[in-house]
C-alpha cells in the first residue's frame, strides 16, 4: 500500500514538472504564468466590454499585475487593451493537409467538364467518388470528404467561368428626410388571453430608422389611410423623395394584363394628393414618387 502511494506521488510530481516546463515557469511564477496561458486561451472570447473595463481600471491607477489577476488575462492582453479598443483578430492558421489534396485537381477537372455537359450527364458526388477510386486508386479517400469538397468547389468553378452569381451587395444611401418605407400586414397578438389576428401599419424613415407603428382591427382602406395620417403627424412632415410600399393593395384598383401595370384607386389618388404632388408613374406601385407639400 505504501509503495503504491509513493508511486502515485512520484507520478504527480513528474506531471507537475512537465506542466511547469511546458509553460516555461519556475517555482512561484506558476500562478502568473497560468493567468497568461488562460488569457491566451480565452483570447477568442475577449469582448470589447472586457477591454473597456481593463482600460477603466488602468486609468484609475490599478497596476498591470492586479489587472491580470482580476480579469484572468496575461500581460499581452492588458497591453493590447491599452493600445486598441477592439480585441486583436485571431491569427488564421494555414489549412490542414488532407488525403484529398492530391485528387482535388482531378475533381476540379470533372466539375469544369460539367459546365458544358447536358444536365443529366453531369457528375454526381457518387460518380466522382467512384471514378476517384476506380481510375485513380483513391482508396483512402472517403465519400463525405468528396461530398464536402464538391459542395464548396462547384459554385466556385461556376463563378470562375463567369456562369454563376457573384457574392456582392449594393450599398444603399439615403438623404435625411427623403425616403420612407411602408408595410401593412397581419400579426397575431394575445388579447384577453386569446390569440387574435390584427393588422400592423408601419412607416419607417430610411435614413434615421425612426419608425411609427399602429395596430388596426381590419386591413381595410380606411385603416390604411389612417395609418398614413397618424405616421405623418408623428413624424411632423412628408418625405421629400420616395415612399416604398411592400403591400399596396389598398391603393390599387386593378392590374392591367401581362404588363402588370397598376391603376390607382380613386380614393387613394385623392388621399395622397393632400400630401404629394407628382403622381405615381412607375411600372409597379412598389415605389411611389412624391414631392413634398405641407401636410
Amino acid at each position: 500500500m505504501d509503495l503504491a502511494v509513493q508511486c502515485l506521488s512520484r507520478a504527480l510530481r513528474g506531471a507537475e514538472g512537465l506542466y511547469d516546463a511546458a509553460l516555461g515557469l519556475r517555482g512561484g511564477d506558476r500562478g502568473e504564468g497560468f493567468g497568461q496561458v488562460a488569457g491566451g486561451l480565452r483570447r477568442e472570447g475577449q469582448t470589447a466590454e472586457r477591454l473597456v473595463a481593463i482600460r477603466r481600471d488602468a486609468r484609475a491607477g490599478v497596476s498591470n499585475r492586479t489587472l491580470q489577476r482580476k480579469y484572468g488575462v496575461g500581460f499581452r492582453t492588458v497591453k493590447a487593451a491599452m493600445a486598441s479598443v477592439w480585441p486583436e483578430p485571431r491569427k488564421q492558421l494555414p489549412p490542414r493537409k488532407t488525403r484529398l489534396d492530391a485528387f482535388k485537381p482531378v475533381i476540379d477537372q470533372m466539375l469544369r467538364a460539367d459546365l458544358d455537359a447536358p444536365r443529366k450527364q453531369r457528375h454526381t458526388v457518387k460518380r466522382i467518388f467512384d471514378r476517384l477510386v476506380d481510375e485513380h486508386g483513391a482508396v483512402e479517400v472517403t465519400y463525405p470528404m468528396v461530398r464536402a469538397y464538391v459542395a464548396d468547389r462547384r459554385p466556385q468553378i461556376r463563378i470562375e467561368a463567369g456562369r454563376g452569381p457573384l457574392n456582392a451587395f449594393i450599398p444603399q444611401t439615403h438623404m435625411p428626410g427623403a425616403e420612407a418605407e411602408v408595410d401593412f400586414g397581419d400579426v397575431t397578438i394575445r388579447l384577453a388571453g386569446e390569440q387574435v389576428k390584427v393588422y400592423l401599419f408601419a412607416m419607417r424613415m430610411s435614413y434615421s430608422g425612426k419608425a411609427v407603428h399602429r395596430i388596426f382591427a381590419s386591413c381595410g382602406q380606411e385603416a390604411f389611410f389612417e395609418g398614413h395620417v397618424h405616421a405623418l403627424s408623428v413624424l411632423g412632415g412628408v418625405p421629400t423623395g420616395k415612399v416604398r410600399y411592400d403591400n399596396l393593395r389598398a391603393a390599387v384598383a386593378r392590374v392591367l394584363g401581362l404588363s402588370r401595370a397598376r391603376v390607382e384607386n380613386e380614393r387613394w389618388t385623392a388621399f395622397r394628393s393632400h400630401y404629394v404632388h407628382v403622381p405615381v408613374s412607375s411600372r409597379s406601385l412598389s415605389t411611389a414618387s412624391v414631392t413634398s407639400t405641407a401636410a
